[in-house]
């Protein structure tokens, strides 16, 4: 990632990251490396979450916290005082954890973590800071399966308890925001792929079948996503944080385009020269699967003057060499 103008700005700015160690929350810390930025990295083990943090070139003061103790997040971000706070916890994405389900987690880190995080900085000063205070990570999920192009003024009706809890999370930052004048953002993303990724999801199960030879079982794959590069996600989420906007706004980051499953997977099986006879697209698509026109990005070029441009194929391939370089499949 190159620097630019914007990511000058976070030189010598004292930064959070919560979740700093999880899938997201590493390209955050990466790039805000890469900026300059005096980084204070949040995780839930120290001794998990270095190493973590270590191979993925980030360099910062950690610490040990469970997010789901809000009262002591309150605490540590005013030990820190922090000028800008990047909250990309959540509970939900990982396969495991959408199968146990737990209310009560997603509750705390989806739902009351935004606005605990608000709430700690309102009293943290941040002299000559023009940016965003906090810039927390939303879902698509949030909108539900409504149809249609996907606009941050859409009316969501979430079904699943992640995409509820992460809406409810939205809604509680923005009132937070507006009842402290607040410069929070939350950025909805889509199909974030790329080193990191949890085992079990769809392109962590193509680079595991490298030099295998049984099939691989996927869903039909008519479903279409936009799928976004993990290290566009980081940059997007850093050119959000430097701009002005109203208390609370909420900004989709994702590509404006959609792919469907299957030529996701056939296009990362030709760069990762797997035999596509191997794949075989038999299961039925999940039941909470989502169906809807692109992601209105509208929004998010006004604001940066950007917008993700990683291909698939040059996604796929840059997941592999990373891997590869860092000794994992």
């Amino acid at each position: 990632m190159s620097r630019t103008p914007e990511f000058r700005d976070y030189a010598g700015v004292r930064t959070v990251v919560l979740a700093a160690s999880g899938f997201i929350g590493r390209w955050v810390a990466r790039a805000l490396t890469e900026a300059g930025a005096e980084l204070h990295l949040v995780v839930r083990s120290a001794p998990m979450g270095e190493p973590v943090l270590a191979a993925y070139g980030v360099r910062g003061t950690v610490h040990e916290q469970d997010l789901t103790d809000l009262a002591a997040v309150r605490q540590l971000l005013h030990r820190i005082q922090p000028v800008i706070v990047f909250n990309a916890a959540g509970y939900g994405v990982d396969p495991e954890e959408k199968q146990a389900g737990d209310e009560r987690l997603a509750g705390l880190l989806n739902e009351q973590l935004p606005a605990c995080a608000a709430e700690g900085l309102v009293t943290v000063p941040a002299p000559g800071w023009t940016g965003r205070r906090l810039v927390h990570l939303g879902s698509v999920y949030e909108y539900g399966n409504i149809g249609g192009h996907l606009e941050e003024h859409s009316v969501p009706a979430p079904t699943g308890l992640y995409g509820r809890s992460k809406l409810g999370g939205t809604r509680r930052l923005t009132q937070a925001c507006e009842t402290a004048s607040l410069s929070g953002l939350t950025a909805r993303i889509c199909q974030i792929y790329g080193p990191g990724e949890h085992p079990g999801r769809l392109l962590p199960c193509l680079l595991e079948a490298r030099g295998v030879t049984d099939s691989l079982i996927l869903t039909a794959g008519t479903q279409k996503k936009d799928f976004t590069y993990a290290e566009d996600v980081a940059e997007g989420l850093l050119r959000l944080g430097v701009t002005v906007g109203p208390p609370g706004e909420v900004v989709n980051l994702a590509t404006g385009r959609l792919t469907a499953v299957r030529d996701f997977a056939l296009m990362a099986a030709h760069v990762l020269r797997l035999d596509p006879e191997l794949l075989r697209f038999e299961k039925p698509l999940p039941d909470n699967e989502l169906g809807h026109e692109e992601l209105a990005v509208g929004r998010l070029r006004r604001l940066t003057g950007w917008t993700p441009g990683t291909t698939v194929a040059e996604g796929v391939r840059k997941t592999a060499e990373f891997l590869d370089r860092a000794g994992h499949r």
